[in-house]
């Protein structure tokens, strides 16, 4: 710890010695330059009219309002050239088309023979504007747009305040607005720009920008709803469920209709191979969907689906500007976002691979970058990060907009090619921190940023890019040059003017209904209530016969008995009968053996009598009588 430190003080003191060397070049430089201007005027004499800026000239091109075009100022004597100065000519020097950022800037003053330009082939390396509110953000930004355009270049940017519509018209000349280009050594000309005006849903004036839930996806929509992660795995169970049963989930109503046909008892068998839903997770995900309705979030899913080939237009040799007007950002952040990161993966799936072009396909300026990362997800921010990386293969740029370079995740700042930063504030401990953490992205210089950067006036910024060795350049504090178009909200006219010729709108200002998961749902549930119906009347017609058939079996089986019943009494009245008849004829047979021996007695006894009467009367010679 304590070598680190040593360190970081030894580069400190290196730095300000750096620094202070430098500030004693450039102070020698001005005193040589002094003392030879004097010199100059003892023995000439320079007209007056020499040290003025010229007047803008009336002309025009591009609009009907009249352009107006400045001349740099042509000074007396041309300041020396001091190190830094030419190490940053030398450092901002390349070849191929550029794009003039602004005017070098040395102890505060514009050094108008020094100009830093960004290489065109270099922005979809992607970059940084960032600084405090009111610093001039917005016209760098418009700046910019206006130089991609010049060079052919497409460019969609966010209109938060309103006041990108400008772009519109060519920009009113003043004399404030002269002086300043003059000073900066800025050729000054009044231009309007092919501007394309798009809104979300409709909320606004533009053509709508509209999606479906299924090319929405569950990250992002989750993302929007306000899911936890593992909320946000069960919206992609429903996903994969849809997508499996072809059901388009095309707008809320869909993705409602489907959440509550898988809690439904015909549904629930559906789930329960992949996972199944629980019925708390699915109130969640209602509850939501419901809430995001209530507050308009519904007319951004629908039909019909925008298609981000629209941005990628141009006129005339011109770059199309498209301009997304967002005026109530703060009240949905993650919504307009997350649509903004629905439209940059949109490109990055629909565009071909185009390897290093010489100049970008189009640039995609991300206003209020910090809303994106703000809350966000694993998964949402690994996605994000993938696609930053992965976009410039396409083509693409992405230029981020916000305060710090802190309000930028490690991972998606380690892309960042370019970067512009405004003035910072550093009136309190947390904003001195962030003013630190600020500089120490920088790369090493001699200049002492964190005395630079909250001294920069509105319309000044610190500029470092990459060349295409990914080397930094030279870190620069630079003039930004004034913008072309109107530095505000366009007329009225104007906007309705673009609204009426815009190409664009008519394909999708009415939203369609298409069948979709709400209605093949709908049929689908009806016709299992159908089968239900039936089933139920099969079923209780079967239970009917099977009560039939039951009690035939038992009015059968209680014949059955009864016979059996029956064929026994027969068999123990037939047993008894005969029985009773052999009793009888036993009985009868004993009469007539008795009988017969009755007889037999008789007769013995008659014959015995008759002998016994016989004897008797042969012994006496009588008879009885």
């Amino acid at each position: 710890m304590n070598d680190e430190i040593l360190r970081l003080q030894a580069e400190a003191l290196e730095a300000e010695a750096q620094a202070a060397a430098a500030k004693a070049a450039a102070a020698k430089a001005r005193l040589e330059a002094a003392l030879a201007a004097q010199t100059t005027d003892h023995s000439t004499t320079t007209p007056p009219e020499a040290t003025t800026a010229a007047q803008p000239a009336e002309g025009g091109q591009g609009a009907a309002a009249p352009t107006a075009k400045t001349e740099p100022a042509t000074a007396q004597t041309e300041p020396a050239v001091s190190d830094y100065e030419q190490i940053v000519r030398t450092g901002y020097s390349f070849e191929g088309p550029t794009m003039t950022v602004g005017t070098y800037m040395e102890d505060g003053e514009p050094r108008p023979a020094t100009r830093v330009s960004l290489p065109l082939g270099m922005l979809n390396r992607h970059g940084l504007i960032a600084g405090a509110t009111g610093t001039g953000k917005t016209r760098t930004l418009q700046l910019f747009a206006e130089g991609l355009s010049a060079n052919g270049v497409p460019c969609f940017v966010t209109d938060i305040k309103g006041d990108l519509t400008g772009l519109l018209q060519p920009g009113p000349a003043s004399e404030k607005l002269s002086a300043r280009t003059a000073e900066q050594g800025q050729d000054w000309a009044a231009a309007s720009f092919p501007t394309e005006l798009y809104t979300l849903g409709g909320e606004g004036n533009g053509t709508p920008i509209r999606t479906t839930i299924s090319d929405f996806g569950p990250i992002l929509l989750a993302r929007v709803l306000g899911l936890n992660e593992t909320q946000e795995s069960a919206l992609s169970l429903i996903f994969h469920w849809a997508d499996t049963n072809q059901l388009a989930l095309i707008d809320i109503s869909d993705l409602r209709a489907v959440i509550s046909y898988l809690t439904s008892e015909s549904g629930k068998e559906e789930l329960k191979s992949i996972g199944g839903l629980a019925p708390a997770t699915a109130g969640v995900i209602l509850r939501n969907a419901a809430e995001l309705e209530a507050q308009g979030g519904a007319m951004f899913f629908g039909e019909p689906a925008f298609s981000v080939a629209e941005f990628m237009k141009t006129d005339d040799g011109r770059g199309v500007i498209s301009a997304l007007e967002l005026p109530d950002v703060q009240s949905r952040p993650e919504l307009f976002s997350t649509f903004l990161m629905w439209l940059l993966a949109e490109l990055f799936q629909e565009l071909p691979e185009v390897g290093d072009p010489d100049k970008p396909k189009l640039v995609f300026f991300f206003d209020e970058a910090h809303l994106l990362f703000d809350g966000a997800s694993k998964e949402f921010s690994r996605r994000v990060v993938q696609t930053v990386r992965l976009i410039r293969s396409k083509g693409v740029g992405v230029i981020f907009i916000t305060q710090t370079p802190k309000d930028i995740p490690a991972d998606v700042l380690a892309q960042l090619g370019s970067k512009v930063q405004h003035a910072l504030r550093a009136h309190t401990p947390a904003e001195a921190k962030k003013l630190r953490e600020t500089v120490a992205t920088f790369p090493t210089s001699p200049l002492d940023l964190e005395q630079i950067l909250p001294s920069l006036g509105t319309g000044e910024a610190i500029v470092t890019i990459l060349d295409k060795k990914g080397r930094p350049s030279p870190v620069a504090p630079v003039r930004i040059w004034a913008p072309a178009a109107v530095m505000g909200p366009a007329s009225a006219q104007a906007i309705d003017d673009a609204l009426r010729n815009s190409p664009t709108l008519a394909r999708y200002k009415d939203p369609i209904d298409p069948e979709s998961a709400f209605e093949l749902l709908e049929k689908r549930m009806a016709a299992e209530a159908a089968a239900r119906d039936e089933a139920e009347r099969q079923a209780k017609a079967a239970q009917e016969a099977a009560k039939l058939d039951a009690e035939r079996k038992k009015e059968l089986d209680r014949q059955a008995r009864e016979l059996e019943k029956q064929v026994e009494r027969e068999r123990r009245e037939a047993q008894k009968e005969a029985e009773r008849r052999r009793r009888d004829a036993e009985a009868e047979e004993q009469r007539r053996i008795r009988r017969r021996e009755a007889t037999v007695d008789q007769v013995v006894r008659a014959a015995g009598r008759t002998l016994t009467r016989e004897i008797t009367r042969a012994i006496f010679g009588t008879r009885r009588r």
